[in-house]
């Protein structure tokens, strides 16, 4: 017998915009492992910025109007940046402040029109390769006019959540694999739903038995935690500098809102919540506001793609 919904929660962290204004008087660090890089929609490219001196206070980045990690690649400067699924092929560019700008006129920058400089970058096309999946219960793909509502309310949520900027010198980008399990579904595949096309698959799946340990991938603090109507149970941590993680289809949740988590913490247990077709944790990544592939943050332990 399915089990009662329990009720809907939400625990988000106030100010998000107080945050950012707070972020953009600090300096942007990371620890000094990269993601592999794969500069394509979905993917991560590394913008080299110019040579770091030691001690020397970092560039600032923006990809349009949102800011981009900053770290350190032995004497360079390096911009890590999240390339959204929807990124279009061909030359970008970021805006680029130099620290050497007067200290008073770079504490008062919040608008990255600002920037001195810029840095191009090319992102190549990708095909991804497309998933049909069948569910048996119908209403999780025609949505009745109250769950529209819902998901359409919950979608924006999570977008602002996705936006979510805190800056950090402690940034680990070394992740290890939240849940021990079975690939079941690639990042960037795209998905048909009892034959319906539907958004690309933005997450990496791993399948585990229900009950299975959700730990995290890396230490941060936990930005928000909720029941959501496709992603069921979810628990968003916050790394720092734009870097977040994801964990979706919980079991149960074991973490608040604001709780600082270290890598490896368990944060909650596998399950099926929200949209799912059996117990799996579905792992999100999310970089400068961008969903990309997980995998490229894990790929230096030789995990298969």
């Amino acid at each position: 017998m399915r089990q009662r919904a329990e009720p809907r929660r939400r625990h988000c962290l106030p100010a998000v915009a107080a945050v950012l204004a707070l972020a953009l008087l600090l300096p942007l660090s990371a620890r000094a492992a990269l993601p592999r890089e794969e500069s394509v929609p979905g993917g991560v490219a590394l913008v080299p910025l110019g040579a770091a001196a030691p001690a020397a206070v970092p560039p600032r980045a923006w990809l349009g109007e949102q800011p981009v990690l900053v770290t350190r690649r032995g004497g360079e400067w390096i911009a890590v940046v999240g390339l959204a699924l929807d990124t279009q092929p061909g030359t970008h560019a970021l805006r680029v402040q130099s620290p050497a700008e007067p200290a008073a006129a770079l504490l008062a920058v919040a608008d990255p029109a600002t920037a001195s400089g810029r840095a191009s970058f090319t992102v190549r096309a990708k095909d991804y390769p497309a998933q049909r999946i069948t569910l048996k219960d119908g209403s999780k793909v025609e949505l009745s006019a109250e769950d529209l509502a819902r998901a359409t309310s919950e979608i924006a949520e999570i977008r602002l959540l996705q936006r979510h900027w805190r800056a950090a010198d402690d940034t680990d980008l070394d992740f290890i694999l939240p849940a021990q399990g079975r690939m079941s579904g690639r990042f960037g595949l795209r998905r048909f739903f009892n034959g319906e096309a539907r958004a690309p698959h933005a997450g990496f799946d791993i399948a585990a038995a229900r009950g299975s340990p959700v730990r995290a991938n890396a230490q941060g603090i936990v930005l928000a935690s909720g029941d959501y109507f496709f992603n069921g149970r979810t628990v968003f941590v916050d790394h720092g500098n734009g870097l977040l993680s994801v964990y979706c289809h919980l079991d149960r949740i074991d973490v608040r809102a604001g709780e600082a988590v270290a890598k490896g913490q368990r944060l909650g247990l596998v399950g099926m919540s929200g949209r799912a077709t059996g117990p799996h944790l579905h792992w999100g990544v999310v970089l400068n506001g961008a969903l990309v592939d997980p995998q490229l943050f894990v790929a230096a332990r030789g995990h298969e793609r």
